[in-house]
């Protein structure tokens, strides 16, 4: 059997190299059944790793592999592990993948093989992202994953998706390289040599960086990274570009894509440069509490298109996860890749089920829909168990990054806690009134003619399947958060001790 360093090579081989294979010619019936093979073998491999993933070293990266690229005068290599932080990301990268990769093969969706091919690619590069040592190639595998998601918006979108591919691809792009200028500066100021975070911190922790020189780095990638995750004012792109994503793009890009950004700043920028955080803090906090959570949760209030107020509602959430980043804390830290991981899956899991509700009504549009429960009680289930997720009830995994996120900002602004906990109740307002009048409130004249053409009928196993998938994993994670608490608080360096909780993180 190979080993666990073989196996992480394998998960983000197999994606991609079935991508490769079926754009080589591979005939249609093939190459849906080599996608459905591709799409999970990743997930199997990632709980295995899961599961024999060495806890009482995760603040070290674990089944590290190395190959050189040929580049290695520059300090780059292809250097894969997973530490108690990335692991998590990888599992919901793995999970979400499959997902949308079942719901894709049963889409009927016109050009089939290209949009797997396009899924397959984007799939692989996200399992690339979370399992890179190396920061050079941390940032080609987002950059591997995000072009996928211009061409589908582009070709398989909805209502305006010329001009959401344009939005997302300016915005990305722009973020992108703010991102990529970052790290360069990291590399350069470091003395290091290398781009390989392990060299880098011990680079770094030997040398030091100014103050000033950690301000101005740390504000580039809170700024790029910021562009990439949707933090206010610069988040229009997201709900367009949701609102225009066929569901598998939208599921693999706001459930797992978009913590590219989060991600970066919890492994890279918090441990590497903590002065230029600290400078950043207050900053940080302000625009996702008053912005993200207050100004677009209110935006999210007045949206009447369900997949818009989805799109709206997961830039509302990245708020709680950037202020949960700017406690500095580890218990803070700890919530962010604790609510990442619950909101990639509920988000995901939403975006499956409106496509759904679409396919039964023909409209996005709230008032044109009710009473829709009557004829399909399994999928009403299913929506009104996903909103309760979002919302943070507890029983699922939400409630426990939420919770954690509320336990550290309180220690660092009882004020911004107030707010986080306003937004708490207008997330409610929103989900459960949409939950009641997709279902439960009284049928529109259009839905009554809709349903007298074609009738609704329930959820197949087409949909059931992968939203059992999504559904399964926030229970488990809500009824055992240890199983993503644990490697993260050995990675934070975590202390029994309650004090340690609220310090500053210390570099790792």
């Amino acid at each position: 059997m190979p080993d666990n360093a073989q196996l992480l090579q394998l998960a983000i081989a197999t994606p991609l190299g079935a991508a490769l294979i079926i754009a080589c010619g591979l005939p249609k019936r093939f190459s849906t059944k080599l996608a459905a093979a591709a799409f999970t073998l990743p997930a199997l491999i990632a709980l295995w790793l899961w599961s024999q993933f060495p806890a009482e070293n995760a603040h070290q990266y674990a089944f590290l592999s190395t190959t050189y690229t040929g580049l290695a005068d520059f300090g780059i290599s292809l250097k894969l592990g997973l530490n108690g932080i990335a692991l998590p990301m990888f599992l919901l990268a793995a999970i979400v993948g499959l997902a949308a990769g079942y719901y894709a093969l049963r889409s009927g969706a016109e050009r089939l093989k290209l949009y797997l091919l396009l899924l397959l690619v984007m799939h692989g590069g996200l399992l690339g992202v979370f399992a890179s040592v190396d920061i050079f190639f941390f940032y080609f595998f987002h950059e591997l994953a995000l072009i996928p998601t211009f061409i589908m918006v582009g070709v398989w979108g909805g209502r305006d998706r010329h001009y959401a591919a344009m939005k997302l691809t300016i915005y990305l792009t722009a973020g992108a390289l703010l991102s990529l200028l970052g790290l360069i500066a990291l590399y350069v100021k470091s003395g290091a040599n290398s781009f390989d975070l392990i060299e880098l911190k011990d680079a770094i922790a030997a040398g030091g960086l100014r103050g000033s020189t950690q301000n101005w780095i740390g504000g580039l990638l809170l700024l790029g990274f910021g562009t990439l995750v949707s933090l206010w004012p610069l988040h229009t792109w997201a709900p367009l570009g949701y609102g225009a994503a066929p569901s598998s793009a939208a599921m693999l890009h706001a459930g797992v894509l978009k913590k590219f950004g989060l991600y970066g700043l919890i492994q890279i920028a918090l441990p590497l440069l903590p002065l230029g955080m600290q400078h950043w803090a207050w900053k940080l906090a302000l625009l996702a509490g008053l912005g993200n959570v207050l100004v677009v949760g209110f935006v999210t209030l007045a949206q009447r298109d369900l997949k818009q107020m989805i799109g709206y509602s997961s830039v509302m959430h990245m708020g709680y996860c950037f202020l949960g980043l700017a406690c500095l804390s580890t218990i803070g830290t700890g919530g962010v890749v604790l609510l990442m991981v619950a909101h990639g899956l509920s988000v995901a899991l939403l975006f499956l089920l409106a496509t759904s509700i679409h396919h039964r009504t023909h409209s996005f549009d709230l008032s044109e829909m009710g009473g829709l429960a009557q004829k399909t009680p399994v999928l009403a289930a299913f929506f009104v168990a996903a909103t309760m997720a979002s919302i943070g009830l507890p029983g699922f995994a939400n409630f426990w990054g939420e919770l954690t996120v509320f336990v550290a900002l309180w220690k660092f602004s009882p004020g911004l806690t107030a707010v986080a906990i306003a937004g708490v109740v207008i997330s409610a307002i929103y989900g459960l009134r949409a939950a009641a009048r997709v279902f439960f409130g009284p049928v529109s004249e259009q839905h009554q003619r809709v349903q007298a053409q074609h009738p609704p009928a329930d959820l197949d196993w087409r949909e059931k399947l992968p939203a059992l998938i999504l559904l399964a994993a926030l229970l488990f994670f809500g009824f055992y958060p240890k199983a993503i608490s644990q490697p993260v608080d050995q990675a934070l360096g975590y202390s029994a001790t309650p004090k340690a909780l609220f310090t500053p993180l210390k570099t790792r």
